[in-house]
């Protein structure tokens, strides 16, 4: 009867807007209460029509009433709160949706804290006390409370998993062993996870320590990488700037040739045109000596002067063009020049090619010559091109005479191993042809 008159009251002063205990309860003029926070929030949604009424009864209020604490009602209430809290504590490890019920409560379940393999129940704290004191003399096996108990059931014998079948690679009970998997091989699931745990941690360690020197192997190639993509750099800029100091070294030459052929086709006109001048002067001269003795009547005297007068001879000077021509050479220059273009597109895919088939791998230079010819036979480095020891690519199809000498590992350029390797002393078994695969 306590209850149900505490249950009565608590009822009678709970909030008709939240549904909870009264909190800062407050009274309006129609005689309901309310917390204060949640009539004045229902007000504020009035405060446009500026007409206030009571949820309940629905009575209307002009102006908005003043609101103040009802304290009375305030330690009823606290008095209520109390009672409540207090009904409460024994429950307050009642399991939450994700926790383990104890399987002996009854009404509210409290949260398991141990389950029995034995009984196959979970217990909270209070029937696990009383599970321990029937079962003292023999105790049960028992671990942390879990919902999945039912999995360690065996679901022909509804017993409890124990041992492992390698054969079927599955828990069965001891019933088991006797019936379908009596002539198979059975360990204690205990030993099983044992040998289980001790193989993936043993594994795990091993590829850990794999992945690591890999991992080190990586590295120390990226780093050997950069350093040959440095190298690299440098000698190509170096070639290039050689090639470049080769065609500007050319072309002053062919600009001094010019220049010369100038000088010299100047000079000879130079010495030409002088020689005409005197030739001009001189016949300009005897012009004069034949107008002279022309305007004379007496064709005697005309005669026996003319007989010392004479016309210079024609010059012997071979004529010269009256425009220097250089078309023949600049037509040639310029084949070379689209000739020289031609090459260097062609050659730049090559490089580009050779450049995109490069590998970042770890140096095989630690493996024995055997090793080396089969990693450079599988298409390691490619499949049109070859390394050398430097790191320096070559293209075979440029030499039909390229052989690979498999003591010193060197790749000749454009020459056969006897001429390029002859230092060395080689054997004929350690001189090899490339076979290229295309």
């Amino acid at each position: 009867m306590a209850e149900s008159s505490v249950s009565l009251a608590q009822d009678q002063f709970n909030c008709s807007i939240c549904l909870d205990l009264l909190k800062d309860p407050v009274a309006i003029p129609c005689g309901h209460s309310y917390c204060m926070c949640c009539i004045s929030g229902y007000w504020d949604q009035d405060e446009q029509k500026g007409v206030y009424s009571c949820p309940q009864c629905r009575q209307t209020f002009t102006p908005r009433p003043a609101l103040g604490k009802n304290t009375m009602l305030v330690e009823v209430v606290e008095k209520l709160r109390k009672r409540k809290l207090q009904a409460a504590r024994p429950a307050q490890c009642y399991s939450e949706s994700a926790d383990v019920e104890c399987d002996v409560c009854t009404g509210d379940k409290n949260k398991a804290t141990k389950s029995c393999l034995m009984c196959l129940n979970s217990y909270c704290q209070n029937h696990l006390e009383q599970h321990e004191t029937f079962f003292k003399i023999k105790r049960h096996n028992l671990m942390d409370a879990t919902g999945r108990l039912q999995e360690m059931i065996c679901p022909q014998h509804e017993k409890l998993l124990g041992i492992f079948c390698r054969t079927d690679k599955r828990c069965i009970c001891y019933l088991c062993t006797m019936d379908e998997h009596k002539t198979h091989d059975t360990v204690s699931a205990a030993a099983e996870r044992t040998d289980k745990q001790k193989y993936f941690e043993e594994t795990l360690k091993k590829r850990i320590m794999e992945n690591q020197k890999e991992r080190e192997e990586l590295r120390a190639a990226l780093e050997s990488h950069k350093r040959s993509v440095q190298a690299t750099v440098e000698d190509t800029e170096r070639i290039f700037t050689e090639l470049i100091c080769s065609i500007e070294r050319t072309r002053s030459e062919v600009t001094q040739v010019i220049r010369d052929q100038e000088k010299a086709a100047v000079s000879g006109a130079e010495r030409r045109l002088k020689k005409l001048e005197q030739e001009i002067d001189d016949l300009k001269r005897r012009n004069t000596e034949l107008e002279q003795i022309s305007n004379t009547d007496n064709h005697i005297h005309f005669l026996q002067n003319f007989q010392s007068f004479s016309v210079p001879p024609e010059s012997t000077d071979t004529s010269i063009r009256s425009r220097l021509s250089f078309d023949d050479l600049v037509t040639f220059v310029s084949q070379v020049k689209e000739k020289l273009q031609q090459t260097v597109k062609q050659e730049q895919k090559n490089i580009f090619h050779i450049v995109r088939h490069i590998n970042v791998m770890p140096s095989p230079q630690n493996k024995s010559r055997n090793d080396f010819l089969q990693w450079l036979h599988s298409g390691a480095v490619g499949s049109k091109f070859a390394s050398t020891q430097e790191g320096r690519w070559f293209d075979p199809r440029l030499d039909p005479l390229a052989f690979l000498c498999g003591v010193c590992i060197f790749l000749p350029l454009f020459l056969p191993v006897s001429s390029k390797c002859s230092s060395f002393s080689h054997k004929s078994k350690d001189v090899v042809q490339v076979n290229w695969v295309s």
